[in-house]
């Protein structure tokens, strides 16, 4: 029995975001929602948690289904109030009174720690902001859960137990889940709808299989289109043969011939479809003025340690050579970002124990995007970092996906893919030989996360990184370093740490 049912759902605002959209949820079915940045994602969840209206098309729920959406953002009314109040505050009054206690389930089941339920949530991290929303949507006992970018913002324990918990706990609720997280997608999703502006496409899969379906779609319907096409031409080529005879001789037989084939040709042309391919927001490419340094950076036997001296772990003596794209893994807190922050100082001045080699050129992006800060917009950006000029200025940033309405904007009414994508093109002008990334996927979709592992493997590069993505770790990674029990270690392969990580207690 389906819950929910879309019907030749449509959105068009100043152009389509997507038509003609067909999907029916059922029990026990979780369909994770791929598409580019601004592609209609949230605004698909929204019209069918009933909180926007579509421009075309229907939506059909079954008497009494309640759909619980999980937003990417916390509501202006909530972020005054503790963990505990904004979950307790989804319940009707006469619920609150009596039953209480159901946030306290819904807490737990998400293991959230006590030491934080009684904190702001403005005064938390944005993972334990998720996680308050999750739990806020699931006290009312949803029928349905609609979950926008549910894994922004938590490191890899914390996906570990939302996994877990949507396969316990939550395994008998219907979801639609919008990631840009391939793992998890694979993980929890038993099918994909990728959303399309003209023609979307759903698979009874989990993500990776169903975008090797959809590739094989796509090439089968650019194929066809091609021979439809040449057989278009061919057509049109032996009439105009014919046209020629027919003129020549008088026969009108022919000319009558000529005309049939025409037509038939036309018939071809207007029914043949070009295989639709996915909107991009934006190009993203790198460069590597490569480095003929046998070491880029050296580090020595040393600590890492805090402002206030105390020890975060120990190093021993390493290095990052041309071509070595290295990825620091460890628990939140460990110390991969100090580390980082380090190599980061010592390319400006001095720093004990770290050496950087003198051709070393930088391009460096933290997680928060901060190098954005100082300019007043994506125009300037460009223009102060390079010697393009206007007019190339401005198509680089049409190329990022920043049209000419945002390049003169603030940087800080860009959305997440928008800044990172300016991020990558800054980065690129840069022509640095060795890239320090602290979570460099973070707000990109799946289109720019597999564009820039692309970029760092066409070119080479040299690399720092530091990421919880773990397909993007496993796609470029070289050598991995693992922080573990106050050492840092080099180990072989990021998938013991990335098992103990998913399968860990809080």
């Amino acid at each position: 029995m389906s819950l929910i049912n879309l019907r030749n759902l449509g959105v068009i605002y100043s152009t389509p975001l997507f038509e003609n959209l067909n999907l029916s949820l059922g029990k026990g079915e979780r369909i994770g929602l791929v598409a580019a940045n601004g592609t209609g994602k949230s605004t698909l969840l929204r019209i069918i948690a009933g909180e926007t209206e579509a421009t075309q098309g229907d939506i059909i729920l079954a008497r009494g289904t309640k759909v619980g959406l999980v937003t990417q953002d916390v509501p202006d009314d909530l972020v005054e109030l503790s963990l505990f109040d904004a979950v307790l505050s989804a319940l009707d009054p006469e619920q609150i009174e009596s039953e209480s206690w159901r946030a306290d389930i819904a807490l737990n089941d998400l293991e959230v720690p006590e030491i934080h339920w009684r904190r702001p949530l403005n005064k938390l991290s944005g993972g334990w902001q998720r996680v308050a929303l999750l739990a806020r949507a699931w006290v009312s006992e949803p029928d349905v859960l609609l979950l926008d970018e549910p894994t922004n913002h938590l490191d890899l324990n914390r996906i570990g137990v939302l996994q877990t918990w949507i396969s316990t706990v939550a395994r008998s609720t219907p979801m639609i889940v919008a990631s840009h997280d391939r793992a998890f997608l694979d993980a929890v999703c038993n099918r994909t709808l990728f959303l399309r502006r003209e023609k979307s496409h759903v698979f009874a899969l989990p993500y990776t299989k169903a975008r090797e379906s959809l590739s094989e779609q796509d090439s089968a319907a650019e194929r066809q289109f091609q021979n439809d096409f040449a057989k278009a031409s061919q057509l049109r080529r032996k009439a105009a043969k014919l046209k020629n005879i027919g003129i020549n001789s008088g026969s009108d037989l022919l000319l009558n011939k000529t005309k049939q084939l025409n037509e038939r040709a036309q018939k071809i042309e207007d029914t043949a479809r070009p295989a639709e391919r996915h909107q991009s927001a934006g190009k993203i490419r790198l460069e590597n003025s490569g480095a003929h340094a046998k070491a880029l950076v050296s580090l020595a036997e040393s600590a890492v340690t805090i402002p206030d001296g105390r020890t975060l772990f120990k190093l021993p003596p390493l290095w990052i050579n041309p071509g070595d794209r290295v990825v620091v893994l460890g628990a939140n807190g460990t110390g991969k970002t100090r580390l980082l922050s380090l190599v980061t100082g010592a390319l400006d001045a001095e720093v004990a124990n770290i050496r950087v080699a003198p051709s070393a050129i930088p391009g460096v992006s933290d997680q928060n995007l901060s190098q954005l800060d100082r300019f007043k917009s994506p125009m300037s950006a460009v223009t102060e970092m390079s010697d393009v000029g206007d007019h190339r200025a401005r198509a680089l940033l049409a190329e990022a996906g920043l049209h000419i309405d945002l390049q003169e904007k603030r940087i800080s009414i860009l959305s997440g893919g928008q800044r990172s994508r300016l991020a990558m093109l800054l980065l690129r002008l840069s022509k640095p030989n060795l890239y320090v990334l602290d979570e460099p996927t973070n707000h990109l979709d799946i289109d720019g996360q597999e564009a820039l592992e692309r970029e760092l493997l066409i070119h080479d590069t040299t690399a720092l990184i530091v990421s919880h993505d773990r397909t993007f770790v496993r796609n470029v990674g070289t050598r991995f370093w693992l922080i573990d029990g106050k050492r840092l270690a080099e180990t072989d392969s990021p998938e013991t740490f990335f098992d103990v990580q998913m399968d860990g207690a809080v």
